[in-house]
């Protein structure tokens, strides 16, 4: 049985302070969000987490956050959990290039993970905007399946401005196709796969094109322009630190990992919101959406083992108090538990779970134990003269860590439902 709030000193200080919300409909009215204004503040990046992908409700919220930060607030882009280098043309979709049909041939080949109504809201919204909402992607190519979304276009460049170089990155493409896959989930296992030899001369060979377009950026720009070539460097980083997480996965999984390897995704990401940041102009605030796992502020361990650095870390250290991360959890229902099947169309096979009852010391059982249901919380206001809870669902585990230095605000749902639309 969940203890009471009286041997729960958190629960009894949310039940003081969290704020109940009173709609799930992305479409309802927002007055009831007021409260994130004073989570929000000022910053210029404000991140809306999910404990588990493929979830109705935490969509339905993401929508409705969205659009309040976007209507009431000011921001003008959403960056989202979506390759860097795939994000342009959905950009460019949202401006309104194309027909409103375009957008499912767009997203044919990504996994699910909630971005198209979002999208769609933000192409109505451009159509009447005075300042039309941008749309930014921040993750490595085919969120680690595949280096071919970032190289093809970074061929197509160096045919521009760099004849020489495109037998490279041509080989490059030719190693990458041969064992590319939907998701990490499925090219990982594909990647042990090749010869050693292989695997080192497509390390080799995105170095050496990174170290050159470093080196002679002067060269490209004035072959082209500083947006595209910035753009495409950006794309090769990508790459780059794609081909880094094949092999860290793999040494993971056969039990050679180094600490923490895997992080190269997250840093990445990170530095994929501060180029956005730093190239869409002044004034720009950006709404960022992505797993629970990559906002944090707080270093991942499982087991008291360090796993990853995530990208909330990053963004934390670089932008303080500009920085600010929302936590999307629930106390019942089900969660979507990503299983590995090479036979799957994504490299993985989701299972609807039956979630526990929540663990002693976690946040869920605190708002369980507050006997709250829709509801909101801004953590910073918590300071430390209370105990916080030390973990937080991911999935249908927990992830160990103090949860108020992880997250500045707590949006909790009463029960989770995993989406019945998921083509997996």
């Amino acid at each position: 049985m969940p203890a009471s709030s009286h041997h729960n000193p958190f629960a009894g200080w949310l039940r003081r302070h969290a704020v109940p919300l009173t709609h799930l409909d992305s479409a309802a009215p927002l007055d009831d969000l007021e409260p994130l204004r004073d989570i929000v503040g000022n910053a210029r990046v404000v991140a809306i987490g999910e404990n588990s992908h493929f979830i109705t409700e935490f969509s339905l919220m993401r929508r409705r956050i969205l659009r309040f930060l976007v209507e009431r607030c000011g921001f003008t882009v959403l960056a989202f959990e979506y390759g860097f280098s795939e994000g342009f043309p959905l950009d460019a979709w949202a401006q309104g290039e194309g027909t409103d049909h375009d957008l499912s041939a767009h997203l044919a080949m990504a996994i699910p993970v909630g971005v198209d109504e979002p999208l769609r809201w933000i192409r109505r919204h451009n159509a009447t905007a005075a300042v039309p909402v941008r749309f930014a992607g921040i993750d490595i190519p085919a969120a680690g399946g595949s280096l071919l979304p970032a190289l093809a276009p970074v061929a197509d460049y160096l045919r521009q401005v760099d004849p020489e170089a495109l037998p490279a990155v041509q080989t490059a493409m030719r190693i990458a196709g041969s064992f590319a896959g939907a998701s990490a989930a499925a090219a990982a296992p594909a990647w042990t796969r090749l010869t050693s030899a292989e695997q080192d001369a497509l390390s080799a060979i995105l170095m050496r094109l990174l170290i050159r377009f470093r080196a002679v950026e002067p060269l490209y720009v004035s072959r082209s322009d500083q947006r595209g070539y910035d753009i495409a460097l950006r794309r090769l980083e990508g790459a780059c630190q794609g081909d880094y997480t094949f092999r860290a996965m793999a040494d993971l999984y056969a039990g050679s990992g180094l600490t923490a390897d895997a992080s190269a995704r997250d840093a990445y990401m990170a530095g994929s919101v501060l180029w956005h940041l730093e190239r869409l102009g002044p004034g720009t605030r950006i709404v960022l959406a992505a797993h629970n796992a990559h906002i944090q502020k707080t270093p991942i361990s499982f087991d008291g083992h360090l796993t990853g650095l995530p990208m909330g870390q990053h963004l934390h250290n670089s932008l303080g108090d500009d920085y600010v991360a929302l936590a999307l959890t629930s106390i019942t229902g089900y969660t979507a538990d990503m299983r590995p099947d090479e036979n799957a169309r994504f490299g993985f096979a989701v299972d609807n779970t039956a979630l526990e009852p929540p663990e002693p010391g976690s946040v869920e059982a605190a708002f369980a134990d507050a006997g709250l249901g829709l509801s909101i919380a801004d953590l910073r206001r918590a300071g430390h003269e209370i105990p916080g809870p030390d973990r937080i669902r991911i999935q249908s585990a927990y992830v160990h860590t103090p949860v108020l230095d992880a997250f500045d605000g707590i949006l909790n749902t009463p029960a989770s439902t995993v989406a019945d639309d998921i083509q997996m």
